[in-house]
């Protein structure tokens, strides 16, 4: 019985704050939705605590507000936010693009247009939550390659407030020119071409950031 140790709580932590967090991107709960840390930790099987951090983290990211003594809910999607999200997170996946592309390797690329495929399949069946998981597997390979800590931190912190907006669009039926540009990011990537593929990466986080003029 040695290899079974108690669950870290940085780990209950973690689990309840992507729990929380890939919910309010769902829009399982929605903007203005008041939370509490009893309830959520009642239907995630833990205890408040670590709960409670994650809400800390979700204000600190934009997602949760709160009022001491009073309330936490979920902040409501804001097109200014939005824009500022997707500018932070275009430069750290463009900064990502011209470190990795002279880095990758034949598997990379693979890794990419397999990305891309499950991608394109997802949008074309109204399969948003597999669209945006095979968006965020693509980029997430050039981000990985790159190995820049900090940019990916960056990235983790602040895509969550773009994908619930673009899962939105989507939801109501919007359509998404990012199939065609991820082909073009892909080929720039396998051919070497580094500026190319920073011009493809930012036209890609410009299309994001448009979404939000639509609000």
């Amino acid at each position: 019985m040695e290899s079974i140790r108690p669950v870290r709580r940085t780990l209950l932590r973690d689990r309840a704050y992507e729990a929380i967090r890939d919910a309010i991107v769902a829009g399982e709960i929605e903007p203005g939705a008041v939370v509490r840390d009893a309830d959520l930790a009642e239907r995630l099987g833990l205890s408040r605590a670590p709960v409670r951090e994650a809400f800390s983290r979700l204000v600190d990211e934009g997602l949760l507000e709160s009022k001491p003594q009073s309330y936490t809910r979920v902040t409501p999607v804001v097109a200014a936010d939005v824009r500022d999200a997707a500018a932070v997170v275009g430069a750290m996946h463009e900064l990502s693009t011209r470190v990795a592309v002279p880095r990758l390797l034949a598997p990379d690329v693979q890794a990419m247009r397999a990305a891309n495929e499950r991608f394109a399949a997802a949008v074309g069946s109204g399969d948003v939550e597999g669209a945006l998981r095979a968006d965020d597997e693509l980029h997430d390979v050039l981000v990985r390659v790159a190995g820049n800590r900090a940019a990916a931190a960056t990235i983790a912190r602040y895509t969550p407030l773009v994908r619930r907006l673009e899962r939105h669009r989507f939801g109501e039926g919007g359509n998404c020119r990012s199939a065609g540009l991820h082909e073009q990011l892909i080929d720039a990537c396998s051919a070497g071409r580094v500026d190319e593929a920073v011009r493809v990466t930012a036209e890609i986080w410009r299309t994001l950031a448009d979404l939000a003029d639509g609000d």
